[in-house]
């Protein structure tokens, strides 16, 4: 049975997440871009097909240590810093290291079958498959729109929120 929050926490906007998933976006991007660096430059810049599969595990581990880290070290990434929202769990100080792993699992999962689609009918249209991720992120935002507190699938399953931090007084 899931905890329910305290009437007293203010869930952010689906816009304001929005808005963070963009901030949030570039920020990955650059995270990315050092993985695939170290990764090119560890690998000797070699190529197979073997390395490429290889190359696609250490940037989805890149990924996935960023975000499990800032969300078990303050409950938010940069992004969701400045946009003043938190992750918690209630009844927990700090995010556990198997949510914050599931909850990245879970998140990444939602473009999975764009990613899959994209492979098994073997598209080479950047067009196609920007549709397709475009599409996989629309159901991802989807499930908030329908539940009382504004809450993701992923986080309605792991019994995480999303909250609003207060404005800080100066």
């Amino acid at each position: 049975m899931q905890n329910n929050p305290t009437p007293a926490l203010q869930f952010p906007s689906i816009g304001r997440r929005l808005i963070c998933m963009v901030y949030e976006s570039f920020l990955l991007t650059a995270v990315m871009m050092l993985a695939v660096a170290a990764f090119l430059i560890l690998s000797g810049n070699r190529h197979s097909p073997l390395l490429d599969h290889v190359r696609t595990l250490w940037v989805f581990l890149a990924g996935g240590a960023y975000f499990v880290h800032q969300w078990r070290d303050s409950g938010h990434t940069l992004a969701m810093k400045t946009w003043r929202i938190k992750l918690v769990l209630p009844g927990a100080a700090k995010l556990p290291f198997k949510v914050a792993f599931v909850r990245y699992v879970l998140i990444v999962s939602y473009f999975l079958p764009a990613l899959l689609a994209y492979s098994l009918l073997d598209i080479h249209s950047g067009r196609v498959m920007s549709a397709l991720l475009l599409a996989s992120l629309a159901l991802m935002l989807l499930a908030p729109l329908f539940t009382k507190d504004r809450q993701f699938l992923h986080d309605r399953l792991l019994g995480t929120y999303l909250i609003q931090l207060p404005k800080r007084t100066k």
